[in-house]
């Protein structure tokens, strides 16, 4: 056995933490979590349909297309598990590798992280006390900021335009003060700042000053500050020398009917990335003028921003049908983000939806579960339970008895739901009567019903509120739904202690109407009050005038 779990490599079980911290990543972390530089915009050879050396689907970078099979085909099977191949350069190994593999891409010119700069209030402008008006003209290159005045009158962090600073420059000389424009000023200056005697500067400044206004902003830049020094992180990694790429089974390229092939938006925003950065090197090399270089570096820049966060500056990036790109900002923000959709929101077994309507012929404890719901919901205890009783001899008979619906699988449905609660959950779940346990009552149709006083607890009502019914499975959990969660023992609210249900509506409605003093109203002695024994005799007499409907 344990040369079995030998070859086949030991498999990691669940991790279990407490916590995870998000800091930011030196650009010597990136580059350590990365398995090789991309230096090509190409995906896959549209010949061979093989990934490209070197290009985003690289199969060196990110590991074998096909489980322990390198690129040329030199190297297949598990006994040569782990070897790379001379060849082509490819690891032999399991195929999975390319879902965990990242790259990265080194920049010609090192460009701002646009969550550092755009964020409210921007994070960079609050350690360099500039504006993020004035960031963004340094960063865009619109105009230099001065980094070293010297003993020229020019003040650190003055914003010079061209003009400008070619009129300092012939007036004080090229080497008496230094200003520079784009991401490398910011990271300039970011880079000069001591963190710690920043944190002591602040605190002795907020000590003494007396405005209001400035002591926000004082307590702002601390929080900041000592954000900074408590994570052990530098502010100029807020500006990228290196971009990772994620690995490329989660950004794939689908092939098509007809010899097309679907990509994720994430590959064309990577591709005006490495397609820019190859220019800007080879304008570098070329020793092109400043201006197209400084032009290409602002695109560079601009292309970045997309890939982060497409739309969040500028113009929006759109794909060939007009549609904006998808970002991976985008792929982790709002409803349809990883996290409340993929993390949060996971579908779960034994569960089902459907619309509400009022069930005011029900119990307190109980709710109406449509058949075929609930015949759905509890398929494995029904197939329990006609194997027990011998009615199916399989599973695989028990199962074609379900799907065709015989008259025992009811009576068997029956039985099964007697004692077993299930849960009815409506979101959003605020508090924790938002789902509560009910015993479910079989009842024909496709609506769940709810009894009408409950509804507060849920805040449902039935202009076409939907609910989730959800089936607890172990004994533990039926035992906890019944004594904990069933909603004859939710009465008191758990935000005041007050009750939450409370007659209300018709039932008041009902109360005051049946005791009311009317002219035909009319008092019965003990020994000439008539004795009813079911609901059904009342209304027979009420019907036949022999009692009223006020009297007591």
């Amino acid at each position: 056995m344990n040369e079995l779990m030998n070859i086949f490599g030991q498999v990691s079980g669940p991790q279990s933490f407490d916590q995870i911290r998000i800091s930011i990543a030196s650009p010597e972390r990136i580059r350590s979590w990365s398995y090789g530089e991309i230096k090509k915009p190409e995906t896959i050879n549209y010949r061979t349909f093989k990934p490209e050396r070197d290009g985003l689907f690289c199969a060196r970078i990110f590991g074998p297309i096909k489980d322990y099979e390198c690129l040329c085909g030199k190297y297949k099977r598990m006994k040569y598990r782990g070897i790379i191949c001379e060849k082509c350069g490819v690891e032999v190994t399991l195929s999975k590798v390319r879902r965990d593999r990242m790259g990265h891409i080194e920049l010609a010119s090192p460009v701002a992280h646009i969550w550092f700069l755009k964020s409210l209030p921007s994070r960079i402008g609050l350690l360099l006390d500039m504006t993020l008006k004035d960031l963004e003209r340094v960063l865009y290159f619109e105009n230099y900021v001065v980094i070293e005045p010297g003993l020229t009158p020019l003040k650190m962090k003055q914003l010079l335009s061209e003009e400008d600073l070619m009129k300092y420059q012939d007036e004080y000389g090229e080497d008496q003060f230094t200003a520079s424009i784009g991401a490398e000023a910011l990271r300039t200056m970011l880079s000069a700042i001591d963190m710690v005697e920043e944190k002591v500067r602040l605190r002795d400044e907020l000590r003494e000053t007396g405005s209001e206004a400035r002591r926000k902003k004082l307590v702002k830049r601390l929080k900041l500050v000592e954000a900074f020094v408590e994570s052990n992180s530098r502010p100029e990694w807020m500006i990228l020398e290196v971009v990772p790429v994620i690995p490329p089974e989660l950004r794939p390229l689908v092939p098509l009917d007809g010899g097309r092939f679907a990509t994720s938006d994430l590959n064309d925003l990577y591709r005006r990335v490495i397609n820019r950065n190859n220019r800007l090197k080879r304008l570098i090399e070329l020793r092109a003028p400043d201006i197209i270089v400084r032009n290409e570096k602002r695109m560079l820049q601009e292309a970045v921003d997309a890939l982060f966060d497409n739309g969040r500056r500028g113009r929006v990036i759109t794909g060939a049908n007009k549609r904006p790109l998808k970002s991976l900002s985008d792929m982790l923000k709002g409803k349809q983000g990883r996290f409340r959709q993929n993390l949060l929101g996971k579908r779960v077994d034994y569960s089902g939806r459907s619309v509400i309507v009022v069930g005011p012929e029900l119990k307190l404890h109980q709710c109406g579960l449509p058949k075929k719901m609930a015949l759905e919901l509890f398929k494995p205890f029904i197939y329990s339970k006609l194997e027990l009783y011998g009615l199916a001899s399989t599973i695989k008979a028990a199962k074609r008895m379900v799907e065709k619906e015989r008259p025992e699988v009811w009576d068997i449905l029956e039985e099964v739901i007697r004692e077993h609660p299930v849960l009815l959950n409506r979101a959003p779940t605020l508090h924790r009567l938002g789902i509560q346990a009910f015993e479910p009552v079989l009842i024909e149709g496709k609506a769940i019903q709810l009894h009408p006083l409950v509804c507060t607890a849920f805040n449902a009502d039935f202009d076409g509120d939907q609910m989730a019914v959800h089936v607890p499975l172990s004994l533990e959990a039926q035992l906890e739904a019944r004594v904990l969660m069933m909603s004859t023992n939710n009465i008191l609210s758990p935000a005041n202690g007050k009750p939450i249900i409370v007659p209300s509506q018709d039932i008041v409605l009902g109360l005051y109407y049946l005791s009311l003093d009317t002219a035909e109203y009319r008092t019965v002695s003990d020994q000439d009050a008539p004795a009813f024994g079911t609901i059904g005799e009342i209304e027979f007499a009420l019907h036949a005038g022999a009692v009223g409907m006020h009297d007591k």
